[in-house]
């Protein structure tokens, strides 16, 4: 595939290059120039964070040196060039995600070390009678389904153990339904407030803001829906075929051991701990990060599994990865160079239907590199005063923001749920853009013609 990178990518090369396109064709606006956006006094950090992201991607794309490795010399790279301290660069291995995601792993390996996964793996495979499509599509309705009401980052996490283990009594490829499952909880997320963190941003940013009454709780589903069930058949027609076959090294996933070797005397007792997880998940009686991490203790604790083993089920391929990444994040909101970025471009559009693909457009790409959330944050208070002062309704703008800084699928730093699957499916950062460039089109395309929509410029 490497050898046939520039026709493979061209579709998501051209997504990337949308804004700045529309940018020239858009003119300019005087009512946006005196929306009052700030810019870093001093660019240098700020051009030096877009060099070193571009520097990173080139290698992401290329795999010259493992994906870990360069995600790693992101923090280097930043504290050397003076970006960010290296206090702040290297803080990012104790993010509570971070956490979350290790301990989810071995919550997930106690479910399947002592066989409790691999009974649900085989229900499912009944249930679909081995049929790899009917696998796929109930995979990403039940997943989907549950990010409405939960987070989709604990979604994921709580179902990756499942997931994988319907792939290997299928004798499924786990690269066949992890990327589904991710993108299906990121479209899930967007049908409720409390699915995706920039649902929650930006209806928080419009309740401080006079006279315009925030989004109810189901009310982003107008758009949410449409977006999901787009998402489940745009992989039952086509996206399927995008989805990349087994690799080597895939017989090492956690819990691939022989069934025959599994503690089965201990299977309740990790059905206990794993329904505690969730209900904890569910409630918010405990913070999601503290639930997985008292999860993962309990799994060692009430010996459903070793201590070596608890080391091994980390993916280190993913920790690495987000962690590093998270790095980047910090740099593009602190060093100004997102706001450059972002301000180059929706600063020069003046028509409304413009500014939507624009504003679209622009978060959903930023997003693929930074975090959804703190993309969301910025990306509203840039967009709300340039739709006021040019007459129309802040409501459209910021809703396509919020959707857009969840419906992101060209990058496996895009969004948590993203991650976590890169390690287990033995995906690589290609595989995210041949399978995701089209449902990215798809999902900007019905943000910028469905929600002017619902939610009119001139109301």
């Amino acid at each position: 595939m490497k050898h046939r990178f520039f026709p493979s990518y061209l579709p998501a090369l051209v997504l990337l290059l949308l804004p700045l396109a529309l940018c020239l064709l858009a003119g300019d606006a005087s009512a946006a120039q005196s929306a009052g956006i700030k810019l870093p006094e001093n660019p240098v950090p700020a051009y030096i964070t877009l060099g070193i992201l571009a520097c990173s991607a080139v290698l992401f794309f290329t795999e010259v040196i493992p994906m870990p490795i360069t995600a790693l010399l992101v923090p280097v790279a930043l504290v050397l060039t003076k970006v960010l301290s290296s206090k702040v660069a290297f803080s990012f291995f104790g993010d509570p995600t971070v956490v979350l995601f290790m301990a989810m792993f071995i919550v997930g390996e106690g479910t399947f070390v002592t066989g409790f996964a691999d009974k649900i793996g085989n229900l499912a495979m009944r249930v679909s009678h081995g049929s790899q499509r009917l696998l796929l599509l109930s995979t990403m309705i039940a997943v989907g389904g549950l990010s409405i009401v939960l987070s989709n980052t604990g979604t994921v996490a709580v179902c990756l153990p499942m997931v994988i283990a319907m792939c290997l009594s299928s004798k499924i490829a786990p690269s066949k339904l992890l990327i589904p499952m991710a993108f299906a909880s990121s479209l899930g997320g967007t049908i409720s407030l409390v699915g995706t963190p920039p649902n929650g941003i930006i209806n928080a940013m419009l309740d401080q803001t006079p006279g315009i009454q925030p989004f109810g709780f189901f009310e982003f589903g107008l758009i949410g829906v449409p977006l999901f069930l787009a998402g489940i058949l745009y992989f039952a027609v086509i996206g399927h075929r995008f989805l990349p076959a087994a690799r080597a090294g895939v017989q090492d996933l956690a819990g691939s051991a022989p069934a025959q070797a599994r503690r089965t005397d201990k299977m309740w007792r990790a059905i206990l701990v794993f329904v505690f997880v969730v209900v904890m998940m569910v409630t918010k009686l405990i913070p999601l990060t503290t639930a997985a991490v008292l999860g993962a203790c309990l799994m060692v604790i009430t010996k459903c599994m070793t201590m070596r083993e608890a080391y091994r089920s980390v993916d280190w391929t993913t920790i690495f990865l987000f962690a590093g990444m998270l790095s980047m994040s910090a740099a593009m909101k602190d060093s100004g160079a997102a706001a450059i970025v972002a301000h180059a471009v929706v600063t020069k559009v003046s028509d409304p239907w413009i500014l939507m693909l624009v504003c679209c457009s622009l978060t959903a790409i930023v997003t693929n590199f930074m975090s959804n959330t703190a993309t969301a944050a910025l990306m509203a208070p840039l967009a709300m005063p340039i739709a006021q002062a040019t007459g129309i309704s802040p409501l459209p703008i910021v809703m396509g923001i919020a959707i857009s800084a969840s419906a992101c699928f060209l990058t496996p730093i895009a969004t948590p749920p993203n991650t976590i699957v890169f390690g287990p499916g033995r995906y690589n950062f290609a595989d995210y853009v041949k399978c995701g460039w089209p449902l990215q089109l798809i999902a900007i395309l019905m943000c910028w013609l469905l929600i002017p929509l619902i939610w009119p410029f001139h109301p």
